[in-house]
């Protein structure tokens, strides 16, 4: 990009340090014992569900009665946000001729039911594709100019003006999505050219920068980010929202014991504030429930997606995000891959999954607005207490944790209180003789009081 940089660039050099090595550093030093250290979160800022959580959703992956379904399920969880995938490839198959007849049903009932929509364009078209003769994958190759990618998402912005947020594209630090190589200058060209013209000819909207996979590492370059690429170009000087995806083996990280996400996550987002990201969203993060063979992410099932799911939800409140969009709301079809096909909140036919109960149940009890607050002090020892604290509107104070292992902690203070079990839908009062004992496991529970 040709825009000067507008900070220090010692500031862009922590970027790589914080969200790469400082883990590393990070995890030798609290897990010296062997086991994972205690960790008390305590959220930055207050959390709006309907504002914060959003969803990933392929609705034009289904006909118009199942995406109406869905979006019937989504909004029975109070939320309003989705994260929607437009393919250029499919959407405008011949120069100038757009699919309207699927896009304008879509988008007329996400307006008319007042979803709020994050939408990107990703995937070459047919005649904008800089693929070699012959390709098997034309659409994974970015476009051969960027002012035709620009035109084409001005022209959707123009038609969808109640869209909030247009993003450049999507995981272009992954040569899957911009073959044969990663190349942060030529995305910067992209995202330049889009942002000028979308600023020039469709003002008002947000633009979000293009989804980095994980923390914006790049596999073929060594691992380098390319959002530390992209910021000594200018990026920050562009004023677009700074996402990315943090997918992980677990929900601490993918070394659970580390407690790696946590540290990437907090050291990343305060290096990206200070380089001058204004809003930072995780629009991708989730864990499939598919059943193998093996891809990566372990077999878990549709309970274990359920556990890993809230208590990912629950770190990621408590941390310094300013919306998050899980993946996704729907399985799919065999058109895609084993275990792409199953990360879904809701089955094919548009059915609840465990997975989306236990979202429900930890909404319900937290209510739509939570504030800020503080763990309890607890007396007993539990390897590797999670501890966050918060409080709801109506006074009431609500305790998240989990453990690496089972045990047993006295809450001080407490005399009775109410244990939710989100996985189960448990509730059980506590308190006896002025004390409070709590089990604790290794799933996400709630205490009221």
């Amino acid at each position: 990009m040709s825009k000067p940089a507008l900070f220090n660039q010692s500031v862009v050099r922590t970027l790589a340090s914080a969200l790469l090595l400082g883990a590393l550093l990070w995890g030798v030093s609290a897990c010296a014992k062997g086991e994972r250290p205690a960790l008390e979160l305590q959220p930055p800022r207050p959390v709006v569900w309907a504002d914060y959580l959003g969803v990933n959703a392929h609705f034009l992956w289904f006909e118009p009665a199942q995406y109406r379904k869905q979006m019937d399920q989504l909004q029975a969880l109070g939320l309003q946000w989705v994260r929607v995938d437009l393919h250029w490839d499919t959407i405008e198959p011949r120069e100038g001729q757009f699919r309207w007849d699927v896009l304008d049903p879509l988008m007329a009932e996400m307006e008319r039911r007042g979803l709020q929509a994050e939408v990107y364009l990703v995937g070459s078209a047919p005649h904008a594709t800089s693929a070699p003769a012959g390709s098997a994958n034309p659409d994974q190759y970015p476009p051969k100019d960027p002012a035709l990618y620009a035109r084409a998402l001005v022209h959707l912005a123009q038609r969808y003006p109640k869209v909030v947020a247009w993003q450049v594209w999507n995981e272009p630090n992954l040569p899957a999505f911009w073959r044969p190589r990663e190349d942060p200058a030529a995305y910067g060209r992209l995202l330049q050219t889009s942002v000028q013209a979308m600023r020039r000819e469709a003002p008002g909207r947000r633009i979000v920068l293009g989804g980095m996979g994980y923390f914006s590492q790049m596999p073929t370059r060594g691992g380098s980010l390319m959002v530390e690429a992209l910021a000594k170009g200018g990026l920050f000087s562009l004023d677009v929202i700074t996402a990315y995806h943090p997918y992980s083996l677990y929900p601490e990280g993918d070394d659970a014991q580390a407690l790696d996400f946590v540290h990437r996550a907090r050291q990343g987002n305060a290096s990206l504030r200070a380089a001058g990201a204004r809003d930072i969203w995780a629009d991708e993060w989730g864990w499939s429930s598919y059943a193998g063979p093996k891809e990566e992410q372990p077999i878990i099932g549709e309970q274990g997606q359920a556990d890993f799911v809230t208590r990912r939800l629950a770190l990621m409140s408590a941390l310094d995000y300013d919306k998050i969009f899980l993946f996704a709301l729907s399985d799919l079809d065999q058109r895609a891959g084993a275990r792409d096909r199953r990360y879904g909140l809701l089955d094919e036919a548009g059915n609840t999954k465990p997975v989306y109960n236990a979202v429900q149940r930890l909404l319900q009890v937290t209510g739509p607005r939570l504030l800020p607050g503080k763990a309890p002090v607890v007396s007993g020892a539990v390897p590797g207490l999670i501890s966050i604290g918060w409080q709801r509107p109506d006074g009431r104070r609500l305790w998240m944790f989990w453990a690496a292992q089972p045990g047993q902690v006295q809450v001080n203070g407490v005399k009775q209180a109410v244990l939710h079990d989100v996985l189960t839908g448990t509730r059980k009062e506590l308190g006896s003789a002025g004390t409070v004992q709590v089990p604790v496991s290794t799933s996400l529970s709630v205490l009221e009081w």
